[in-house]
């Protein structure tokens, strides 16, 4: 180990050696990055490299280096142009640059002292980001590390709020509570259910409509048929943005339920959430101000570097006196309750500094236009399906998340799956990469148009690489 760069000198004697170190870290990533094109969307899943064992003596600084080279070559790689199978976007470099600086500082969230400055800009910004939703002054939020933990935290909170389980906890109950969402939700809810000692069948999974939305007419069934057992409906949550589909659950329809069943209404726009950022698109978000809370990740569509998610709260004071836990290592202050107490992670990563340089690079309208520039995307690339008789969508996709497959008479349903499974690695061959999620039994192939390197130049090559399957043309 070379004690001359360990770690940052506070008196400046290490300062030239840090530099010229971190610069050729730097270097390496943005050189590498630059040359994303001529790598492969995904690397080879075979022969990965994997480390022997762990070092008792420090590595040379040429090993390292060496090393770390090798695993940029071996990782995802979302900056190339025909990556589009995920929710995985090339971050924002300004992004990046707040991840630099609040690695550096290395602040703790968990309490005001340990973290000032983040913690009023989380506090402030997460609620501009709630007025931004439509919801009143009364609404705030918290940054999570992902949106599987804002739906955990929501549903917690939602639970504790109707049952006034914060300290009895469950076994208070007589009858079983139960929450509703479509069979297209994440499956994060169901695993916040296994986790909150609900069980996953508390999940009343509802059927979606011809169009992937959640059947609003079979959720009102659901939710009177629950009471009928003797349960408790207590939440339902809505998606704006279902993950394979790329659906908007009828949010106004939903809450209507909702607010005539006094349940809770979630609504999980990890995804979708940034419609609202886009004047021309936000209305198919209509009815999300009515939310008792919202997931939102800006690490999906605004390109902000992972991990970047939140949860909003109508009303903030119900984390308070619903969800608090005082810790005595903590001190007041004129704040409010410090961050890690009212949240479902102690310490975290001070994320907010990034969403924050991001939102000052872009400011809305540049958030406004990487979501008009994808739903624009969108209809560019189902305007080519539809010139394809031999290819068929799942449905039309509110946001722009594709499902399409081939489609062919005569063939079984294995014999399909097969089929479409063979295509999506003849376009891995010609460096485009769309993932194969499973919907109801069957292969599909997903894009997500996300990837600011994403043209209709691009899109025109994959059609292009399509037809020439279908033709049967060897690569």
């Amino acid at each position: 180990m070379d004690q001359t760069t360990a770690f940052i000198d506070p008196y400046g004697n290490n300062e030239q050696a840090i530099s010229q170190l971190v610069h050729r870290v730097v270097d390496l990533v943005i050189s590498e990055t630059a040359k994303a094109s001529e790598r492969q969307p995904l690397p080879h899943m075979k022969g990965l490299w994997r480390p022997t064992q762990m070092p008792q003596e420090p590595v040379p600084l040429e090993t390292i280096f060496d090393n770390l080279k090798v695993l940029i070559h071996h990782a995802m790689n979302p900056a190339h142009p025909g990556y589009m199978g995920h929710m995985d976007p090339p971050p924002a470099t300004f992004s990046i640059l707040g991840d630099i600086v609040a690695s550096v500082l290395n602040n703790n969230m968990l309490c005001f002292e340990m973290a000032p400055s983040f913690t009023v800009l989380e506090k402030t910004l997460l609620k501009q980001f709630a007025k931004t939703f439509g919801m009143s002054d009364e609404a705030g939020g918290i940054m999570v590390s992902g949106g599987s933990l804002s739906n955990l935290a929501v549903i917690s909170l939602a639970r504790n709020v109707r049952f006034s389980t914060h300290k009895g906890g469950l076994a208070m109950l007589n009858r079983p509570p139960v929450l509703f969402a479509s069979t297209a939700a994440h499956t994060s809810i169901h695993k916040a259910a296994m986790l909150l000692g609900l069980g996953i069948d508390a999940v009343i999974n509802i059927p979606t409509d011809k169009n992937g939305r959640m059947d609003v007419i079979e959720l009102e069934r659901q939710v009177l048929l629950s009471k009928e057992q003797g349960k408790i409906p207590f939440c339902v949550v809505c998606t704006a943005g279902t993950t394979i589909t790329g659906m908007i659950d009828p949010i106004g329809p939903i809450h209507a339920i909702a607010k005539a069943h006094d349940l809770w209404m979630h609504v999980d726009a990890v995804y979708g959430g940034a419609l609202i950022f886009s004047e021309k698109h936000r209305h198919l978000l209509n009815g999300i101000e009515m939310a008792d809370s919202i997931a939102f990740n800006p690490q999906k569509w605004l390109c902000v570097t992972k991990t970047c998610a939140m949860f909003l709260i109508k009303d903030i004071s119900l984390l308070e006196r619903a969800f608090r836990i005082p810790a005595p290592y903590m001190s007041d202050h004129d704040e409010g309750p410090n961050l890690g107490e009212i949240s479902i992670q102690g310490t975290r990563y001070p994320d907010i500094l990034k969403l924050w340089l991001s939102l000052q690079y872009f400011g809305i309208k540049g958030w406004s236009q990487l979501v008009d520039t994808g739903m624009m995307l969108k209809e560019f690339f189902l305007e080519e399906i539809h010139k394809r008789p031999f290819l068929e969508l799942s449905c039309k996709p509110d946001v722009n998340v594709i499902c399409f497959r081939i489609k062919a008479e005569g063939l079984t349903t294995a014999e399909l799956n097969e089929k479409n499974k063979a295509m999506q690695q003849h376009l891995l061959k010609e460096s485009m990469f769309l993932s194969l999620p499973d919907l109801h039994g069957q292969t599909w192939l997903k894009v997500v148009l996300i990837n600011p390197n994403v043209t209709k130049t691009v899109i025109n090559k994959l059609f292009a690489s399509i037809d020439k399957f279908i033709e049967g043309v060897p690569v």
